[in-house]
């Protein structure tokens, strides 16, 4: 193997700068010296059907034209496999299928076309690239479709614009919230404290007392609350829970929320919208304090900004569905009266 590569080096030193230029040549030339014992002693090459001329070695054919290179191809298809050979560092892979020769420097060939195993059908689909003039294009068609709509002598179509327009904004919001849905971890099974009425009214009148607490902002519940109360616990027997902005009978459903996620005992639930719990009376601060099953702050606010997003998107869609119902209920009552009008008329005359 080294005495062919050293040849194969040697012939490429002493072709000209023309013939290394040329790759079926030059792999010719290589073939000549490394695989000697496997090519025929003289090759014949045809300019043309009445002339003809043989060379004894790959040196004195270094001056026949290209073309005379493409008839050779079955001698190389015999002589050469499909393999591929390492000279100098380099491999090239050589094919003669449906009579011509392909060969390849450092890339298989196998992987030049799409092959299909069995019945399966393999479907290549190539995505088509637009330019940006085209997309710059396509956004003003429908910049100017969406102006046309907006600026319509017809409330109906201005209505209907705008009730689509906002259907579209709330399916998308929707499929939004559905990312920030968190699967609740199952419930750990502990025995219920029962407290007496005494018990109940005593740690109601220590947390009013006491001015440790616990805020529920916008974000609602997350995990932040609950380590919070926890931290609180450590050094205290009650902790007040602030709900501040609260819709209305949005306390009790923050209530069930934290003592599920905390395992506290709600003592309380005041009208301003607080909230006191009892650690209880067997209570082991957890090693994970924040739950897993909630979100995080940034998380939180997030979904609390596509909630309001969605709620104002919400009342916006039954507005419009309003206008557009009355003023259907307009047009129809015009189209009355213009009938009425007309039928008097043809009886006055």
């Amino acid at each position: 193997m080294l005495a062919s590569s050293a040849s194969a080096r040697a012939v490429f030193r002493s072709c000209p700068n023309a013939i290394k230029r040329d790759p079926f040549l030059w792999l010719y030339c290589v073939t000549q010296n490394v695989f000697d014992h496997s090519l025929p002693s003289t090759t014949c090459f045809t300019h043309s059907p009445s002339e003809a001329s043989c060379t004894s070695s790959a040196l004195d054919s270094l001056s026949v034209r290209r073309s005379n290179v493409f008839t050779s191809h079955s001698i190389l298809r015999n002589c050469l496999p499909a393999t591929a050979r390492c000279m100098g560092g380099t491999s090239f892979e050589v094919k003669t299928d449906n009579d011509v020769v392909r060969f390849s420097i450092g890339k298989p060939l196998d992987k030049i076309g799409p092959s299909n195993n069995g019945n399966k059908k393999m479907a290549v689909t190539r995505r088509v690239k637009m330019s940006k003039k085209a997309k710059l294009n396509e956004l003003r068609f429908y910049r100017l479709k969406a102006k046309k709509k907006m600026n319509s002598p017809n409330p109906q179509v201005r209505i209907i614009y705008k009730l689509e327009k906002a259907k579209r904004k709330e399916a998308w919001l929707i499929e939004k919230l559905r990312k920030f849905e968190v699967p609740k971890a199952p419930a750990e099974t502990h025995d219920p404290e029962i407290l007496t009425e005494e018990e109940k009214h005593y740690l109601k009148r220590t947390g009013e007392k006491k001015k440790n607490y616990v805020p529920v902002g916008r974000r609602g519940v997350f995990g932040g609350v609950v380590l919070n109360m926890h931290l609180h616990w450590k050094k205290h027997e009650t902790v007040k829970v602030i709900c501040k902005p609260c819709k209305p009978g949005q306390v009790h459903e923050y209530a069930e929320e934290l003592a599920r996620l905390s395992k506290g005992i709600v003592i309380d639930i005041k009208p301003n919208n607080s909230i006191i719990f009892y650690r209880g009376k067997n209570y082991v601060r957890p090693k994970v304090m924040s739950p897993p099953d909630t979100l995080s702050k940034n998380k939180a606010l997030e979904k609390y900004k596509y909630e309001q997003s969605l709620e104002h998107t919400s009342q916006f869609i039954e507005k419009l569905e309003n206008e557009l119902e009355e003023y259907q209920k307009h047009v129809a009552r015009f189209k009355k009266a213009n009938e009425d009008a007309t039928q008097e008329s043809l009886v006055k005359t």
